[in-house]
């Protein structure tokens, strides 16, 4: 014995996944988010910056965005109160982000979900292409008739290494109109950014450019996304499979047409790819 006291460093268990152009670190104790996503010399995942919605690429699942009041109600009427501790009074992006996953193997992970959703789990599968990134997510509900509705939520970097600073290329034709935070249901003709808000019916593949470093094109089936442009480190950019608030919107106004127990809410895919500007 010498006297002198050690403190163990906490050990994270992390996926890395080597392309011949990409390389994915994801950090399964940190919500299973892609902590680091280098392609060739340049760092596209923004750090920890102080809390857990503001750093890397995360799922976001059970629900997408946020939640009035942090209330849901099951397809059997019963009603639930959900964690509003991050952004009060709202629930905000599920219990993913924030929980350890099991290691599925290169790239996968589940998470079996805590009360109210007891019995469902997220099954999440990153998948390292040449110049590209395919991110699929899936909730499987296993008897669980809570509503359901999933998404991304990549921070990209304003800056690079090199190049100038990230500019989106974003064409939705609607967007919801936004009270208190949170989409009141109404579709509106979009304002310009800066942005905090849902659209829809998005034309072509948004893209992120730094003019003299790269683009980033982000393909997706989502009839959702949400935008966001007021951070100064970053910007977001989420297909959803819903917007935010979904299961309040779904009920207060039927001509959305969303079915949130459906494989339309219940699966999300996008592909990210790199180019040489």
């Amino acid at each position: 014995m010498t006297g002198v006291q050690t403190c163990a460093l906490p050990i994270y268990l992390m996926q890395v996944l080597d392309g011949s152009e990409i390389s994915v670190a994801i950090d399964l104790d940190q919500g299973a988010r892609i902590a680091s996503l280098q392609w060739r010399d340049l760092q596209f995942a923004l750090p920890f910056r102080g809390t857990p919605l503001s750093w890397g690429w995360y799922s976001m699942a059970p629900w997408a965005g946020r939640i009035r009041d942090g209330k849901i109600k099951s397809i059997g009427g019963e009603n639930f109160q959900l964690p509003t501790n991050w952004i009060p009074p709202f629930a905000i992006h599920g219990f993913g982000f924030v929980s350890s996953w099991q290691d599925l193997g290169r790239g996968r992970a589940r998470l079996e979900l805590p009360y109210p959703y007891l019995g469902a789990s997220i099954v999440q599968n990153v998948e390292v292409l040449d110049d590209a990134v395919r991110w699929i997510l899936e909730y499987e509900a296993n008897g669980c008739d809570l509503p359901a509705w999933l998404g991304f939520h990549p921070w990209f970097p304003r800056e690079l290494d090199r190049g100038g600073q990230a500019e989106l290329d974003f064409k939705p034709k609607k967007m919801f109109e936004r009270i208190e935070g949170l989409p009141s249901g109404k579709l509106i003709t979009p304002s310009g950014p800066p942005w905090d808000d849902c659209f829809t019916e998005v034309e072509g593949n948004p893209t992120v450019t730094w003019e003299g470093a790269a683009r980033l094109e982000i393909d997706s089936d989502a009839k959702f996304w949400v935008v966001y442009t007021e951070d100064s480190d970053g910007i977001c950019v989420e297909p959803q499979t819903a917007p935010p608030d979904a299961a309040n919107l779904s009920a207060a106004n039927q001509d959305l047409k969303l079915d949130l127990n459906s494989i339309d809410s219940n699966y999300v895919e996008a592909l990210f790819v790199f180019n040489t500007l």
